[in-house]
């Protein structure tokens, strides 16, 4: 009886060491493009090509628009999963960087900001990636502007993931009362640390390297 036992706990703990977690990464970028920030997207085409300097196979990553209504598959400029071999990863890199090249050259300025919607666009879409690393970063100076009837209260699941506000530049009326541009990114990591994730902001797009 002693024996079995211990085959048992034997057995138990060999299937526990073989189901490791993933290590892959995801990475969804949402990029602001009202106002001024549809100025700056070759700002944000930095951001996509560093990030793809960094990803491996099996990684996987997004490009979506902010724009009225950010929750939908329409939003999203390009994505992909790598390959496990890297000469067919590398093929996608550079399908993945011309799709964003194009779209930079083409875009037009949106009218409002669902931040709150390319939020839940982009959960879903890395918990579908089922990747062990989940990244959400935001090209944006979180100002969120909603058409009219859009509702976005919403709680978000952001358990196992890391969000990062890149490049959240002052507004107009921030320069007259500071207070405002701090308060915004308070709320911000408010939202996302009580959804469970954690909050980051990097405005000097020279120092990416903690980045990924």
């Amino acid at each position: 009886m002693r024996t079995r036992a211990l085959l048992v706990a034997a057995a138990t703990a060999l299937a526990s060491c073989g189901a490791s977690a993933p290590h892959s990464t995801g990475v969804y970028l949402l990029v602001d493009t009202s106002g001024s920030y549809n100025r700056q997207l070759n700002k944000a085409e930095q951001i996509v090509l560093y990030a793809l300097s960094r990803l491996q196979p099996l990684d996987s990553i997004a490009v979506a628009r902010i724009d009225a209504g950010s929750f939908s598959e329409k939003n999203i400029i390009a994505k992909a999963s790598f390959d496990d071999r890297p000469s067919s990863t590398n093929r996608q890199k550079r399908a993945f960087a011309s799709r964003v090249e194009s779209f930079v050259g083409e875009s037009r300025p949106a009218a409002f900001t669902d931040i709150t919607g390319g939020l839940l666009q982009a959960i879903e879409f890395l918990n579908e990636k089922h990747t062990g690393r989940k990244e959400i970063l935001i090209f944006s100076d979180m100002k969120e502007d909603l058409a009219k009837g859009y509702v976005r209260n919403i709680p978000m699941d952001l358990h196992g993931f890391e969000v990062v506000a890149l490049n959240v530049t002052k507004l107009h009326s921030d320069n007259f009362d500071p207070r405002e541009y701090l308060s915004r990114l308070d709320d911000w990591r408010a939202r996302v640390e009580k959804g469970g994730g954690r909050w980051r902001v990097i405005n000097d797009l020279d120092h990416l390297d903690g980045l990924l």
